[in-house]
């Protein structure tokens, strides 16, 4: 029943994916058969090393925007050949990122980059892959790269618009969006691509001004070497295609995995995602990744197991060998149709608006970083986006939440609920003082749970003796409880630890320390030495 399963989402899939990342392909400036060729050798090699059981691994809207800027720096979009060895090269260099990522154990790194940077990246990204389809949308000519330039170009050249190429979007835009609402399990990316062959031959669309794609080469693609001349150019977008790859299939694998499926390794991810676009260098694929569209298509369908993608990618093999003849009638603004309709899955405004909701500062970091993407270019995007991340992180570390309460009378206990260090002893160190010295009544003793915190460092002992000698003065004394080993051992290396150790000020729980302090206050008013 399994494999029957698998064999059917496999198909449908296919008939989904295929004209999808053919789609794609042309984002990035590529010819459509490189799209073909990413739903094979990728795909594949993903099915036999990936660990998520239902991830469809060829390309995604991210990917081959980020491949298109690429291309663009290399000095390759107007020549097909050129196009296709700088993307072999660009896919190389992203596996081999991929690889190194895996040789260093950096997996934990990507899990740092929040859902609401990505989030934002998601809207600048789908935008701009948006604006950059209207010109085949149109029939006008390609204008410049960017999304405010793309805009520019596209209003200023609406009175050259071709009637029937603007027909044909029409149509298909509008016959995606109805079988998405009212039929989601047909597959509309088939039926746009052969409704538009159709038209093609019972309309003569080439003789109405409509352009039609680069002809498709039938067979399967021939080996070869990546060349490295542009690889000096292209290796920093290749380690943020890899940085976004990762991202991408790390996140598809987790939300698609079901409880009894074995866990998403990061390692095993970022080993089979580097390998696949290793094997798909060698043909000349874009950069591999997997895609959320795709894989919801396979889950839909009923895949069980990575069979699916295998069938999936032998569908892939089929269209080149024997449909690529007819696949050459496919309309430009059919297929510029299927890839807006697929992005605009990315432009989520409802989970802006839960984002704001929960957290308004975090809002604003997704909007900017969209922003960023759609004035700039997507790489920066990508860079502002794991900056802000990093902002995000460090932003929490250093105002960690402080609680308190009052376990006897005179003695005010403050819980630190995070790590201390460096970056963020001074702020912790003003806040105490503040709650200390402004209590009413003033306690005598300043009791710190400091359970969360691993270890420490010379400026976080320092920074305690000096909090110690300025409450000192106002006559509050400092002590300390659950005060882990590695922090521990550091103290008692210090000139002031025989005076912590000998003054009672160091105790190894909180009931420990409030006994201690209950036998002081029943001593007497004087403060402990």
């Amino acid at each position: 029943m399994s494999v029957r399963a698998d064999v059917v989402a496999g198909i449908g899939a296919g008939a989904v994916v295929l004209p999808q990342a053919m789609g794609y392909a042309g984002v990035a400036g590529l010819p459509a058969q490189v799209g073909l060729y990413t739903c094979i050798v990728p795909m594949a090699a993903y099915a036999l090393l990936g660990g998520a059981r239902r991830l469809s691994m060829s390309t995604t809207s991210t990917i081959v925007a980020l491949a298109g800027l690429a291309l663009a720096a290399a000095g390759t979009p107007d020549d097909p050949d050129a196009a296709m060895a700088a993307v072999s090269t660009l896919t190389l260099l992203t596996g081999l990122a991929l690889l190194l990522f895996w040789l260093l154990r950096l997996g934990w790194t990507v899990d740092a980059i929040s859902d609401t940077v990505v989030a934002g990246l998601k809207i600048g990204v789908g935008l701009t892959i948006i604006v950059d389809q209207l010109p085949h949308l149109l029939g006008i000519d390609a204008g410049p790269d960017g999304f405010l330039r793309g805009v520019g170009h596209a209003a200023g050249h609406l009175g050259d618009a071709n009637r029937a190429t603007v027909v044909v979007a029409a149509a298909t835009l509008g016959g995606l969006w109805a079988l998405r609402r009212w039929a989601p399990r047909v597959p509309g990316p088939l039926l746009a691509v052969a409704g538009g062959i159709a038209a093609t031959a019972w309309a003569d669309l080439p003789g109405r001004g409509v352009e039609l794609i680069e002809p498709v080469p039938s067979g399967l693609p021939v080996p070869a070497l990546p060349p490295l001349d542009d690889a000096g150019t292209l290796l920093p977008y290749a380690l943020a295609i890899a940085l976004m790859a990762f991202m991408e299939t790390i996140a598809v694998g987790r939300s698609t995995r079901e409880p009894l499926d074995p866990p998403i390794v990061a390692g095993r991810e970022l080993l089979a995602n580097g390998t696949a676009a290793i094997a798909g260098a060698f043909v000349a694929t874009a950069p591999p990744a997997g895609g959320f569209s795709q894989t919801m298509v396979n889950v839909g369908a009923g895949a069980r197991t990575q069979l699916a993608s295998l069938v999936t990618a032998g569908v892939a093999v089929a269209a080149a060998l024997f449909l690529a003849p007819v696949l050459s009638d496919l309309p430009e603004a059919t297929l510029a149709a299927v890839v807006v309709v697929a992005v605009t899955g990315l432009l989520d405004l409802d989970e802006l608006r839960r984002i704001g909701r929960i957290d308004r500062t975090e809002l604003l970091v997704a909007l900017a970083t969209g922003a960023f993407a759609l004035v700039t270019n997507l790489l920066a995007g990508v860079v502002a986006g794991v900056v802000l991340t990093y902002y995000l992180v460090l932003r929490r570390l250093n105002h960690p939440v402080l609680t308190q309460d009052s376990p006897a009378p005179g003695l005010l206990v403050v819980r630190i609920g995070g790590a201390l260090y460096t970056m963020n002893v001074r702020t912790v160190q003003a806040e105490l003082l503040r709650r200390a010295t402004t209590a009413d009544p003033r306690p005598r003793v300043l009791l710190l749970d400091l359970a969360a915190t691993l270890d420490t460092s010379v400026t976080v002992i320092d920074a305690f003796v000096a909090t110690e000698q300025q409450l000192a003065r106002h006559d509050i004394d400092l002590w300390v409880a659950l005060v882990p080993a590695p922090a521990l051992a550091k103290a008692q290396r210090t000139a002031a630890w025989p005076a912590w150790r000998d003054g009672g000020r160091v105790h190894p729980d909180l009931p420990a320390a409030v006994t201690a302090y209950e036998g002081l206050a029943a001593g007497g008013p004087d403060r402990a030495a």
